[in-house]
């Protein structure tokens, strides 16, 4: 059944049937005005998603119909296997997406501008689905872990200034020490049965950041070993700011018992005594982590006790970000006119705009930041906007054995319990 015309302005609707006249479209098989799309996305966001689509299909006589899967991964190659594929699918992993490629996917070029799409992308958002040469699968939503939490009224407290360089974080690391005033980093690692994934995005971020997208792909590709000079380099790197004496509460083996998600020291004003950290990198969900007073002051917009600033690359390095999202492809024999229009809008800037009301970050350098519903979300998207270079969370790109592995050698690496060469040597072995 074909949705009802919702109300629109004209504006409104000139607006939006503009995003669907361009590139590939003309020339396909004519649709049946229906499009079906398959992803993994949780409530919120699935709510804001489809009402992105029902205003986009009302002004194009398109019923879109989204349907989010508890298991995506899984549940999407038993809709393959059933023959109930749908139209396009959204992949919250690339590994998943480039698997069934070859079979069941058509490569972009034919569906949709690929160049001009990839020319308002972060760098590094255009490479993560391409099988043999093809694009086949591009971002709809983003989402970024390269931002450093800390408690602005503890910084004003103490006249410390929000770094922006390598070497001021270094100065504010040592300042903080003598000062006594409490540890530079919280950085607990433990979460169950995923313990020590917290540490695998520390050192994801700096071999992105120093060795930049190409060498990041191919380190995960395992093409460079874990036990390599240029992946101890990194390791040294984190070592040097979390494993240090006095740089976290407790060290290496507090660290690896200490909840990912246990915030409340970051905002604590007692000092050493009371464990006060003041400086935490997390993904930018950590917000729901925090404690309910301040997620209270966040959902007024007040930012007196939290907010965030970008983690600084080291000295030389590449300023990058390094998140996860949901990137769309299309499935082979369901290419018509309709199936096209949607595609150009979902891989647009437009299908962010109602997204960003639930804290998704749009993957475009050109998507309007004032659109994101307050200063803190404006501030991550920013930052995702303005990265020289976007990574994809490394070790979930990995093999399973090899991520598994990653995370328990990692924590042992950080218990004091292995080297390094101790760590690497068990993570390579997996490959």
């Amino acid at each position: 059944m074909k949705l009802g015309m919702k109300f629109l302005s004209v504006a409104a609707i000139s607006a939006l049937a503009a995003v669907s006249l361009t590139g590939c479209a003309a020339g396909a098989p004519e649709g049946d005005g229906k499009v079906t799309i398959f992803g993994g996305y949780g409530e919120a966001d699935a709510k804001a998603f489809q009402a992105s689509l029902d205003e986009f299909g009302a002004a194009n006589g398109i019923e879109i119909t989204f349907t989010s899967l508890a298991s995506f991964d899984k549940d999407i190659k038993v809709k393959i296997e059933a023959g109930q594929e749908p139209d396009i699918a959204l992949w919250p992993q690339p590994g998943g997406l480039k698997d069934l490629a070859a079979d069941n996917l058509v490569p972009l070029k034919d569906v949709v501008d690929v160049a001009a799409i990839s020319k308002t992308l972060v760098p590094g958002w255009d490479t993560l689905a391409v099988v043999d040469g093809d694009v086949y699968g591009l971002p709809v939503s983003a989402n970024m872990k390269s931002m450093v939490f800390y408690n602005p009224a503890e910084f004003t407290k103490h006249g410390y200034a929000v770094p922006t360089t390598e070497a001021e974080l270094v100065a504010l690391e040592a300042k903080i020490q003598a000062d006594k005033a409490g540890y530079p980093w919280c950085a607990g690692i433990e979460s169950g049965g995923a313990t020590g994934w917290a540490f695998t995005d520390w050192m994801e971020q700096y071999v992105l950041d120093t060795l930049g997208g190409e060498k990041y792909a191919q380190w995960v590709a395992g093409d460079i070993d874990f036990a390599s000079p240029e992946i101890t380099a990194a390791a040294d790197l984190v070592a040097k700011r979390l494993l240090a004496p006095g740089q976290v509460n407790g060290g290496g083996a507090s660290m690896a018992t200490d909840g990912f998600g246990n915030t409340a020291p970051l905002f604590e004003t007692g000092g050493q005594a009371k464990g006060q950290c003041f400086m935490l990198r997390q993904g930018s969900f950590i917000t729901g982590f925090f404690p309910d007073n301040i997620k209270a002051e966040l959902d007024a917009q007040d930012y007196t006790h939290a907010d965030a600033f970008p983690l600084p690359a080291p000295e030389g390095a590449t300023q990058a970000v390094l998140g996860g999202g949901d990137l769309a492809a299309v499935f082979a024999g369901h290419v018509d006119a309709d199936v096209k229009k949607v595609a150009e809008f979902i891989y647009s800037t437009k299908v962010g705009e109602k997204m960003v009301s639930t804290g998704v970050i749009s993957p475009h350098n050109d998507f309007d930041v004032a659109l994101y519903p307050n200063a803190l979300n404006k501030k991550i998207g920013e930052a995702m906007a303005g990265a020289a270079l976007f990574g994809f969370d490394g070790s979930d790109q990995m093999p399973s054995e090899v991520n598994a592995e990653f995370w328990a050698a990692g924590t042992d690496f950080v218990a004091g319990k292995a080297t390094w060469a101790e760590a690497a040597a068990r993570i390579d072995s997996k490959y």
